[in-house]
Protein backbone atom coordinates (compact mmCIF):
# COMPACT_ATOMS: atom_id res chain seq x y z
CA UNK A 1 0.00 0.00 0.00
CA UNK A 2 1.23 3.47 -0.89
CA UNK A 3 1.87 5.54 2.28
CA UNK A 4 0.81 9.03 1.24
CA UNK A 5 1.43 10.76 4.58
CA UNK A 6 4.97 9.42 4.74
CA UNK A 7 5.61 10.37 1.12
CA UNK A 8 4.25 13.88 1.66
CA UNK A 9 6.41 14.41 4.77
CA UNK A 10 9.53 13.18 2.98
CA UNK A 11 8.92 15.47 0.01
CA UNK A 12 8.24 18.42 2.33
CA UNK A 13 11.60 17.87 4.01
CA UNK A 14 13.36 17.84 0.64
CA UNK A 15 11.60 21.04 -0.46
CA UNK A 16 12.39 22.81 2.80
CA UNK A 17 16.10 22.07 2.39
CA UNK A 18 16.05 23.53 -1.13
CA UNK A 19 14.17 26.62 0.07
CA UNK A 20 16.63 27.12 2.90
CA UNK A 21 19.58 27.00 0.50
CA UNK A 22 17.86 29.34 -1.95
CA UNK A 23 17.27 31.94 0.77
CA UNK A 24 20.46 32.29 2.83
CA UNK A 25 20.26 34.74 5.72
CA UNK A 26 21.60 38.21 4.97
CA UNK A 27 23.45 40.70 7.18
CA UNK A 28 23.15 43.86 5.08
CA UNK A 29 20.33 46.40 4.66
CA UNK A 30 18.17 43.77 2.90
CA UNK A 31 18.35 41.43 5.90
CA UNK A 32 14.83 42.25 7.17
CA UNK A 33 13.06 41.49 3.90
CA UNK A 34 15.04 38.26 3.42
CA UNK A 35 14.14 37.26 6.98
CA UNK A 36 10.46 37.89 6.14
CA UNK A 37 10.79 35.77 2.98
CA UNK A 38 12.36 32.95 5.02
CA UNK A 39 9.61 33.30 7.63
CA UNK A 40 6.95 32.86 4.98
CA UNK A 41 8.42 29.79 3.28
CA UNK A 42 9.36 28.15 6.58
CA UNK A 43 5.77 28.03 7.84
CA UNK A 44 4.29 24.60 8.63
CA UNK A 45 2.59 24.12 5.27
CA UNK A 46 1.71 20.83 3.60
CA UNK A 47 3.86 21.64 0.50
CA UNK A 48 1.08 20.15 -1.62
CA UNK A 49 1.86 22.08 -4.81
CA UNK A 50 5.55 21.14 -4.73
CA UNK A 51 4.49 17.56 -4.09
CA UNK A 52 2.46 17.68 -7.29
CA UNK A 53 5.55 18.88 -9.17
CA UNK A 54 7.67 16.05 -7.79
CA UNK A 55 5.00 13.42 -8.39
CA UNK A 56 4.39 14.52 -11.97
CA UNK A 57 8.15 14.61 -12.61
CA UNK A 58 8.46 11.04 -11.35
CA UNK A 59 6.07 9.92 -14.10
CA UNK A 60 8.68 10.90 -16.70
CA UNK A 61 11.93 9.98 -14.96
CA UNK A 62 13.00 13.58 -14.33
CA UNK A 63 16.19 14.04 -12.32
CA UNK A 64 15.23 14.73 -8.71
CA UNK A 65 17.43 17.81 -8.31
CA UNK A 66 15.74 19.46 -11.31
CA UNK A 67 12.26 18.61 -10.09
CA UNK A 68 13.07 19.97 -6.63
CA UNK A 69 14.11 23.33 -8.06
CA UNK A 70 10.87 23.64 -10.03
CA UNK A 71 8.94 22.55 -6.94
CA UNK A 72 10.67 25.18 -4.80
CA UNK A 73 9.80 27.85 -7.36
CA UNK A 74 6.13 26.86 -7.15
CA UNK A 75 6.18 27.03 -3.35
CA UNK A 76 7.75 30.50 -3.50
CA UNK A 77 4.98 31.74 -5.80
CA UNK A 78 2.36 30.15 -3.52
CA UNK A 79 3.88 31.78 -0.42
CA UNK A 80 4.05 35.14 -2.20
CA UNK A 81 0.33 34.87 -2.93
CA UNK A 82 -0.43 34.07 0.72
CA UNK A 83 1.57 37.06 1.95
CA UNK A 84 -0.31 39.43 -0.35
CA UNK A 85 -3.73 37.78 0.24
CA UNK A 86 -3.36 38.38 3.97
CA UNK A 87 -2.68 42.12 3.61
CA UNK A 88 -5.30 44.60 4.91
CA UNK A 89 -6.08 45.70 1.35
CA UNK A 90 -7.18 42.16 0.48
CA UNK A 91 -8.29 39.55 3.05
CA UNK A 92 -6.88 41.36 6.12
CA UNK A 93 -5.92 38.14 7.90
CA UNK A 94 -3.87 38.21 11.10
CA UNK A 95 -2.83 34.55 10.98
CA UNK A 96 -1.57 32.08 8.41
CA UNK A 97 -0.59 28.46 8.97
CA UNK A 98 -1.16 28.91 12.68
CA UNK A 99 1.28 31.83 13.01
CA UNK A 100 1.07 35.61 12.63
CA UNK A 101 0.78 36.56 8.98
CA UNK A 102 3.86 38.24 7.52
CA UNK A 103 2.51 41.79 7.74
CA UNK A 104 1.69 41.20 11.42
CA UNK A 105 5.04 39.63 12.22
CA UNK A 106 6.92 42.44 10.42
CA UNK A 107 4.97 45.29 8.81
CA UNK A 108 2.95 45.91 5.66
CA UNK A 109 5.77 47.40 3.58
CA UNK A 110 8.11 44.51 4.43
CA UNK A 111 5.35 42.01 3.65
CA UNK A 112 4.76 43.52 0.20
CA UNK A 113 8.48 43.46 -0.57
CA UNK A 114 8.85 39.92 0.77
CA UNK A 115 6.08 38.74 -1.55
CA UNK A 116 7.69 40.55 -4.48
CA UNK A 117 11.03 39.01 -3.58
CA UNK A 118 9.64 35.46 -3.53
CA UNK A 119 7.82 35.92 -6.83
CA UNK A 120 10.90 37.17 -8.65
CA UNK A 121 13.23 34.62 -7.05
CA UNK A 122 10.97 31.82 -8.32
CA UNK A 123 11.58 32.90 -11.92
CA UNK A 124 15.29 33.32 -11.27
CA UNK A 125 15.47 29.70 -10.11
CA UNK A 126 13.55 28.41 -13.13
CA UNK A 127 15.81 30.34 -15.50
CA UNK A 128 19.05 28.82 -14.21
CA UNK A 129 20.77 25.91 -16.03
CA UNK A 130 20.67 23.80 -12.86
CA UNK A 131 16.88 23.53 -13.31
CA UNK A 132 17.27 21.96 -16.77
CA UNK A 133 20.04 21.76 -19.32
CA UNK A 134 17.68 22.63 -22.19
CA UNK A 135 17.08 26.38 -22.41
CA UNK A 136 13.78 25.81 -24.24
CA UNK A 137 12.50 23.76 -21.32
CA UNK A 138 13.46 26.54 -18.92
CA UNK A 139 11.69 29.09 -21.12
CA UNK A 140 8.55 26.95 -21.21
CA UNK A 141 8.58 26.63 -17.43
CA UNK A 142 9.00 30.39 -17.00
CA UNK A 143 6.20 31.16 -19.44
CA UNK A 144 3.80 28.63 -17.98
CA UNK A 145 4.39 29.80 -14.41
CA UNK A 146 4.02 33.45 -15.46
CA UNK A 147 0.60 32.67 -16.95
CA UNK A 148 -0.45 30.74 -13.86
CA UNK A 149 0.56 33.62 -11.59
CA UNK A 150 -0.62 36.57 -13.73
CA UNK A 151 -3.90 37.92 -15.07
CA UNK A 152 -4.64 34.55 -16.71
CA UNK A 153 -4.21 32.93 -13.30
CA UNK A 154 -3.91 34.05 -9.70
CA UNK A 155 -3.98 37.81 -10.28
CA UNK A 156 -7.04 37.50 -12.49
CA UNK A 157 -8.75 35.24 -9.97
CA UNK A 158 -8.00 37.59 -7.10
CA UNK A 159 -9.48 40.47 -9.11
CA UNK A 160 -12.69 38.49 -9.60
CA UNK A 161 -12.64 37.64 -5.89
CA UNK A 162 -12.59 41.34 -5.03
CA UNK A 163 -15.51 41.91 -7.39
CA UNK A 164 -17.44 39.16 -5.57
CA UNK A 165 -17.53 41.38 -2.49
CA UNK A 166 -19.59 43.95 -4.43
CA UNK A 167 -21.80 41.71 -6.56
CA UNK A 168 -23.29 38.23 -6.41
CA UNK A 169 -21.60 35.72 -8.69
CA UNK A 170 -23.37 32.72 -10.20
CA UNK A 171 -21.91 29.21 -10.30
CA UNK A 172 -20.17 29.75 -13.63
CA UNK A 173 -18.48 32.93 -12.44
CA UNK A 174 -17.38 31.36 -9.16
CA UNK A 175 -15.99 28.34 -10.99
CA UNK A 176 -14.00 30.59 -13.32
CA UNK A 177 -12.76 32.71 -10.41
CA UNK A 178 -11.50 29.69 -8.50
CA UNK A 179 -9.99 28.10 -11.61
CA UNK A 180 -7.90 31.24 -12.03
CA UNK A 181 -7.17 32.00 -8.37
CA UNK A 182 -6.36 28.47 -7.22
CA UNK A 183 -6.55 26.07 -10.13
CA UNK A 184 -3.98 27.54 -12.50
CA UNK A 185 -1.07 27.19 -10.07
CA UNK A 186 -2.19 23.65 -9.30
CA UNK A 187 -2.33 23.00 -13.04
CA UNK A 188 1.20 24.31 -13.51
CA UNK A 189 2.38 22.14 -10.62
CA UNK A 190 0.94 19.06 -12.32
CA UNK A 191 2.30 19.90 -15.77
CA UNK A 192 5.76 21.06 -14.67
CA UNK A 193 7.00 17.49 -14.47
CA UNK A 194 5.77 16.86 -18.01
CA UNK A 195 7.60 19.96 -19.24
CA UNK A 196 10.80 18.88 -17.50
CA UNK A 197 10.42 15.38 -18.94
CA UNK A 198 9.73 16.39 -22.57
CA UNK A 199 6.40 14.54 -22.31
CA UNK A 200 4.13 13.98 -25.30
CA UNK A 201 0.78 15.71 -25.66
CA UNK A 202 -1.40 12.79 -24.54
CA UNK A 203 0.04 12.50 -21.01
CA UNK A 204 0.09 16.28 -20.74
CA UNK A 205 -3.62 16.43 -21.56
CA UNK A 206 -4.30 13.78 -18.93
CA UNK A 207 -2.42 15.79 -16.31
CA UNK A 208 -4.24 18.99 -17.28
CA UNK A 209 -7.61 17.23 -16.96
CA UNK A 210 -6.55 15.79 -13.58
CA UNK A 211 -5.45 19.25 -12.41
CA UNK A 212 -8.70 20.88 -13.53
CA UNK A 213 -10.84 18.54 -11.42
CA UNK A 214 -8.35 18.53 -8.55
CA UNK A 215 -8.30 22.33 -8.38
CA UNK A 216 -12.08 22.58 -8.16
CA UNK A 217 -12.25 19.82 -5.55
CA UNK A 218 -9.55 21.60 -3.55
CA UNK A 219 -11.45 24.89 -3.62
CA UNK A 220 -14.77 23.35 -2.64
CA UNK A 221 -12.99 21.70 0.30
CA UNK A 222 -11.53 25.12 1.17
CA UNK A 223 -15.03 26.64 1.14
CA UNK A 224 -16.24 23.84 3.41
CA UNK A 225 -13.39 24.50 5.83
CA UNK A 226 -14.28 28.22 5.86
CA UNK A 227 -17.95 27.42 6.47
CA UNK A 228 -17.56 24.64 9.04
CA UNK A 229 -13.97 24.64 10.21
CA UNK A 230 -12.33 25.79 13.39
CA UNK A 231 -9.86 28.68 13.04
CA UNK A 232 -7.29 26.99 15.26
CA UNK A 233 -7.42 23.74 13.31
CA UNK A 234 -7.41 25.56 9.97
CA UNK A 235 -4.46 27.74 10.97
CA UNK A 236 -6.22 30.85 9.61
CA UNK A 237 -9.47 32.75 10.23
CA UNK A 238 -12.66 30.93 9.15
CA UNK A 239 -16.17 32.18 8.48
CA UNK A 240 -14.91 35.15 6.49
CA UNK A 241 -16.84 34.37 3.30
CA UNK A 242 -20.17 34.19 5.10
CA UNK A 243 -19.41 37.33 7.12
CA UNK A 244 -18.68 39.29 3.93
CA UNK A 245 -21.72 37.86 2.13
CA UNK A 246 -19.51 36.47 -0.62
CA UNK A 247 -20.99 33.76 -2.82
CA UNK A 248 -19.07 30.45 -2.66
CA UNK A 249 -19.61 26.87 -3.76
CA UNK A 250 -21.02 26.15 -0.29
CA UNK A 251 -23.40 29.13 -0.24
CA UNK A 252 -24.80 28.18 -3.65
CA UNK A 253 -24.86 24.39 -3.30
CA UNK A 254 -25.27 23.89 0.43
CA UNK A 255 -22.89 21.91 2.60
CA UNK A 256 -23.94 18.39 1.63
CA UNK A 257 -24.18 18.99 -2.11
CA UNK A 258 -20.83 20.80 -2.03
CA UNK A 259 -19.24 17.85 -0.23
CA UNK A 260 -20.71 15.43 -2.77
CA UNK A 261 -19.44 17.56 -5.64
CA UNK A 262 -15.93 17.65 -4.16
CA UNK A 263 -15.87 13.86 -3.86
CA UNK A 264 -17.15 13.42 -7.41
CA UNK A 265 -14.45 15.75 -8.73
CA UNK A 266 -11.81 13.89 -6.72
CA UNK A 267 -12.88 10.60 -8.32
CA UNK A 268 -12.91 12.19 -11.78
CA UNK A 269 -9.43 13.56 -11.22
CA UNK A 270 -8.08 10.12 -10.32
CA UNK A 271 -9.72 8.55 -13.37
CA UNK A 272 -7.71 10.82 -15.68
CA UNK A 273 -4.54 9.08 -14.46
CA UNK A 274 -5.37 5.58 -15.70
CA UNK A 275 -2.79 5.67 -18.50
CA UNK A 276 0.02 6.08 -15.93
CA UNK A 277 -1.05 2.95 -14.00
CA UNK A 278 0.51 2.54 -10.53
CA UNK A 279 3.15 5.23 -11.15
CA UNK A 280 0.42 7.82 -10.54
CA UNK A 281 -0.56 6.50 -7.09
CA UNK A 282 0.89 9.61 -5.38
CA UNK A 283 -1.33 11.85 -7.53
CA UNK A 284 -4.37 9.65 -6.84
CA UNK A 285 -3.63 9.98 -3.13
CA UNK A 286 -3.57 13.78 -3.47
CA UNK A 287 -7.03 13.68 -5.05
CA UNK A 288 -8.36 11.80 -2.01
CA UNK A 289 -6.45 13.96 0.45
CA UNK A 290 -7.72 17.33 -0.76
CA UNK A 291 -11.36 16.47 0.02
CA UNK A 292 -10.63 14.88 3.40
CA UNK A 293 -8.34 17.58 4.82
CA UNK A 294 -9.28 19.91 7.67
CA UNK A 295 -6.82 22.73 6.94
Amino acid sequence: MFDFERSLRHAAGEIERVLDLALPAENGPEARVVEAMRYSVSGPGKRLRPYLVLSSADLFGVQRSCALRAAAAVEMVHCYSLIHDDLPALDDSDTRRGRPSVHRQYDEATAILAGDGLLTLAFEILSEPETHGDAMVRCELVGALARAAGTQGMVGGQTLDLAAERQQLDMGAITRMQRLKTGELIAFSCEAGAILGHAAETPRKALRAYAHDLGLAFQIADDLIDAEGDSEAAGKPTGQDQASGKATFVSLLGVERAREQARMLSQQAAAHLDLFEEKADPLRAVARFVVDRRN
